[in-house]
């Protein structure tokens, strides 16, 4: 089973990373035919032009400048071929020839050129660029979803100190996932709940995923998914009924957020004290002046209890042997190796005062 899955992902890391298609207002071979009908009205309308002042060009073969002559001179005109055979003799084409159809020539060029450059050179160098960022993927954050909790996640995250550039965006909403790039984040359209979307962004290797499908049932299916390509990966998703929650955590989630719980626990905080829901608040965002972290106990700290933490923050809960201790408990006396830290910490200014005391 597991030489099955260092398989398949090593098939999956072989493709290539799929881009963000961006929402346009006219398709693809649209903005083409758009390009080469202006290109073609250019050159139609100089042939006309030349027609029309046919008595101001020689024709050095027969003498007689036809529709097919005019035609003829106007595309190597255009191309700046000239062979010689046909020229301007009058001072009026000349006219012509320098002032209309020395620009036009400019603009189809730059026509063709830009249409090479949006078609061919830029889309490869796209699919360059995103293949190598894929194949550097590493310890970064995967985002399953990018609706209303899972923007949120991202733009706290970004504000948290994480780099935009080590977060990947998973969602098939294109204008979601337009936003997600305006921050900076690596995104991709694709379905989460398929195996090959998620190896396509190295789930494996990821520091930890956030799931926020939108529905329940999707979220847990793509927890399964993610669970079994990345048995190690810490996993958090938002489930809205309280009855899935089990179920979550059954599919292989490690924390799982309720939304309308934890607004019911901000409305009960401020039913028992005004302040105490804006404390609560306070701790979830790192825009407060305060705010909750989670870390490994630092050697210095080993032997020390939880009250005298090296940061400076309020130790509250430690984590040891899968159980959970409170300050107020005989294990927080004495922090032990492999103990995980719960604090808080002031931030911004308060920070540096803290510091400087």
């Amino acid at each position: 089973m597991v030489e099955r899955r260092r398989s398949l992902i090593r098939d999956a890391r072989s493709r290539r990373f799929t881009p963000l298609r961006r929402a346009v207002s006219v398709p693809v071979w649209g903005d083409l035919g758009i390009r080469l009908g202006l290109a073609l009205i250019l050159i139609m309308s100089v042939v006309m032009i030349h027609w029309l002042d046919r008595d101001g060009l020689s024709d050095t073969h027969d003498g007689v400048v036809s529709f097919l002559d005019v035609v003829y001179f106007t595309m190597i005109s255009i191309t700046t071929t000239g062979f010689g055979d046909i020229a301007p003799i009058s001072d009026r084409a000349r006219l012509v020839e320098a002032v209309i159809v020395t620009p036009v020539r400019f603009a189809v060029l730059f026509i063709f050129v830009g249409t090479a450059y949006n078609f061919i050179i830029k889309r490869s160098w796209e699919k360059f660029r995103m293949s190598r960022i894929q194949s550097q993927l590493s310890d970064h954050v995967v985002v399953l979803g990018f609706g209303v909790s899972g923007s949120e996640a991202v733009s706290e995250l970004i504000e948290r100190g994480t780099d935009p550039r080590n977060i990947v965006v998973m969602d098939r909403d294109e204008h979601q996932l337009e936003q997600a790039e305006e921050l900076g984040c690596n995104v991709i359209e694709a379905d989460a709940t398929r195996d090959e979307s998620l190896m396509a962004v190295r789930i494996d290797e990821a520091q930890t995923v956030l799931v926020s499908a939108g529905r329940d049932d999707a979220s847990i299916l793509i927890v399964l998914t993610v669970r079994h390509l990345a048995p190690n990966v810490p996993i958090s998703v938002v489930v809205r009924a309280s009855d899935n929650e089990i179920l979550a955590h059954q599919a292989g989630a490690n924390n799982v957020i309720n939304p309308v719980r934890f607004t019911g626990l901000l409305l009960a905080g401020s039913a028992q004290g005004a302040h105490i829901a804006d404390y609560l608040a306070d701790l979830a965002s790192v825009s407060g002046r305060v705010q909750l972290v989670e870390r490994p106990v630092k050697p210095e700290e080993i032997g020390k209890p939880l009250s005298e933490l090296s940061t400076g923050g309020r130790g509250l809960r430690i984590y040891r042997n899968g159980g959970a201790c409170g300050f107020w408990e005989a294990e927080a006396g004495a922090l032990q190796a492999g103990d995980i830290v719960v604090e808080i910490l002031p931030t911004g200014e308060d920070a540096i005062s803290t510091k400087g005391d």
